[in-house]
């Protein structure tokens, strides 16, 4: 996932040996029919070439364009993903911040209220068990969006973080958003912003990078709208009622509002390599910790000399003395 660049895809955030996706046989499973996303319809009525990634049908391409050209026309102009498989979650409680700076790297105490983080997610060997966004949306809410492969690690992960702090008689829950209700669009591109902003009210030029907010989209209240992206260029996510998605994508694609054009998992991918972001499971996983995946910059200072989260006695210790891998 790690959505860490916006408008500069020279900048490397990983590991310089960076294995592309294949598309062709994504995450493909053999025991169920995959989920649908409220696109599903949507996507097949525009030419999607549906393919099972982590348990869902998503488009893999658009007849109007091939990969390359999705791609090229993304870094140009602007493309909409649908990334409704993520998982989102809320975190809600006077102690939430606490609990969950006790499972990831990262200074959520110190963020301010509507900005957010990547982090990662690491177990007791300093393994990274995911990587994640985190945002603050105020001093008792946290609204986080994690990969849809490692969902019930994530869950399992928030919820036994959750049960432990409900134990010690501390104020905190946790909601797991279903796709059915909730949607996910990634606006990524030189015009995305500019575009989006014809929806919108409130003015986007001042929704700086990894920072949130709420506002109406298309007419539809209380969407959910993040400044970040996974492909290097300026973007948003936002997240929106799944009864709304097929208006709200339809709205976006409307040649009187903007120029943008529907991608799908393969372009998503090129354009996140060229970046050089990680993908989880190719490039990091659990047996590798953040300074093994050159990814110190994720265990924020404040959490290192804490020395308090998962894993940070041998983080720390590979801190001091380096690694014999990466």
């Amino acid at each position: 996932m790690l959505k860490v660049l916006t408008g500069n895809v020279t900048r490397g955030s990983c590991r310089q040996l960076i294995r592309p996706l294949s598309v062709s046989a994504v995450h493909r499973s053999s025991q169920k029919e995959p989920a649908r996303t409220a696109l599903y319809e949507f996507h097949q009525g525009h030419g999607g070439k549906l393919v099972d990634f982590a348990g869902y049908w998503l488009p893999v391409q658009y007849s109007d364009l091939s990969i390359i050209k999705s791609h090229l026309y993304t870094r140009e102009y602007g493309s909409i993903f649908d990334v409704s498989h993520m998982l989102q979650t809320y975190l809600r409680g006077k102690d939430v911040i606490s609990c969950f700076e006790s499972i990831c790297t990262a200074d959520v105490k110190g963020l301010r209220n509507g900005t957010g983080t990547l982090t990662v997610f690491t177990n007791g060997k300093g393994g990274i068990l995911d990587d994640l966004i985190v945002n603050r949306v105020s001093d008792d809410t946290l609204y986080v969006v994690s990969n849809a492969s490692r969902k019930e690690t994530d869950m399992g992960v928030m919820s036994d973080a959750v049960a432990s702090f409900k134990a010690q008689g501390k104020d905190v829950s946790v909601e797991f958003l279903s796709s059915e209700d909730q949607s996910l669009l990634a606006l990524q591109g030189p015009s995305a912003v500019s575009v989006l902003q014809k929806l919108c009210t409130k003015d986007l030029s001042r929704l700086f990078f990894m920072n949130g907010i709420t506002d109406q989209i298309a007419g539809v209240d209380n969407c959910r709208i993040t400044r970040c992206g996974y492909t290097g260029e300026d973007g948003v996510e936002i997240s929106i009622p799944s009864r709304h998605a097929p208006a709200i994508a339809n709205a976006l694609l409307d040649p009187k509002v903007g120029n943008l054009k529907l991608a799908g998992l393969g372009a998503r991918d090129s354009l996140r390599l060229e970046a050089g972001l990680c993908l989880y499971g190719n490039d990091i996983d659990e047996k590798t910790t953040p300074v093994e995946a050159g990814l110190l910059w994720l265990v924020a200072k404040q959490r290192r000399a804490e020395n308090n989260f998962p894993g940070s006695d041998k983080i720390n210790a590979q801190i001091k003395n380096g690694v014999t891998r990466r």
